[in-house]
């Protein structure tokens, strides 16, 4: 059940002049939370921002005896909220409302994950990672950004064994181009009987390509939507998405509640294209 906590901020990490990991004191929510799962945050006491913003669980902090004891969360400043949770000081303390939502259907042995990450949707895969390595699940991150200096997190990868494959637009960093493209080449050298899963979280345009590849594949692909959200929790309608259900009619959902985590292939993609 998500609980709802006034979080003491822990430490504030700046990686760059808009990216920054802010850790939380929230054993709570960490005790409870599994990969894929969000929070609902109010980074400043007032009005503005009015309400809440969701942030994916991006780690799960522990203490020295392995006790869960709070959350990271990776923060990208585009707004109001977003400034005020890039600003926040140790000894801050925040309105923290959660686990929320569906988590990520975490595969094992003989299936290979494969995550594919967009700029900051990076954020779900931390915890999605050391589940894959828990379970011995060969693990591939595919992680693109405009440029290398958009590029964060990768070192929390490496300890768990997770082969990296990143693509920038400008070229500053491994390929040039979209991170589709060394999805696709990898894609066309899997053997057609090997296991895989895929997962995406990222901009609409770049799931609904990897959605696309991996249908053409027979692949499963799970797909961690960024929607707009007022609560969280199902009362404000604010994140509906059109689903497509085992009937095959489309209907709408609160992605808040049956996601953030979907099948790409219920996903009316036409219609979610302008968000």
């Amino acid at each position: 059940m998500p609980v709802d906590v006034l979080a003491e901020v822990l430490a504030n990490s700046r990686l760059s002049d808009d990216y920054s990991v802010v850790a939380l004191a929230a054993p709570a929510i960490a005790r409870q939370a599994r990969p894929g799962q969000f929070v609902m945050v109010k980074p400043a006491a007032g009005f503005d921002p009015l309400l809440r913003r969701p942030f994916s669980v991006f780690e799960i902090l522990h203490d020295p005896d392995g006790t869960p004891r709070g959350i990271t969360l990776l923060n990208k400043r585009v707004g109001v909220g977003t400034g005020l949770l890039y600003a926040a000081r140790p000894g801050d303390h925040l309105a923290c409302l959660g686990p929320l939502g569906t988590p990520f259907d975490v595969v094992g042995p003989p299936a290979r994950a494969w995550l594919v990450a967009g700029g900051v949707g990076l954020a779900p895969f931390a915890t999605l990672a050391a589940a894959l390595a828990a379970r011995g699940t060969e693990t591939t991150l595919f992680y693109g950004a405009r440029r290398a200096a958009d590029l964060h997190g990768i070192e929390i990868f490496e300890p768990l064994g997770v082969r990296t494959i990143v693509a920038t637009e400008d070229g500053s960093r491994g390929d040039r181009g979209l991170i589709t493209g060394p999805l696709a080449r990898e894609l066309d050298g899997l053997d057609a009987r090997t296991e895989a899963r895929i997962y995406a979280c990222g901009p609409t345009a770049m799931m609904r390509a990897v959605a696309s590849l991996a249908a053409g594949r027979d692949l499963r692909c799970d797909v961690s939507l960024e929607q707009t959200m007022g609560c969280g929790m199902g009362g404000c309608y604010s994140c509906v998405v059109r689903v497509r259900g085992e009937d095959g009619q489309p209907h709408f959902v609160r992605s808040c509640l049956a996601g953030p985590v979907f099948d790409a292939r219920a996903i009316v993609w036409d219609e979610l294209a302008g968000h």
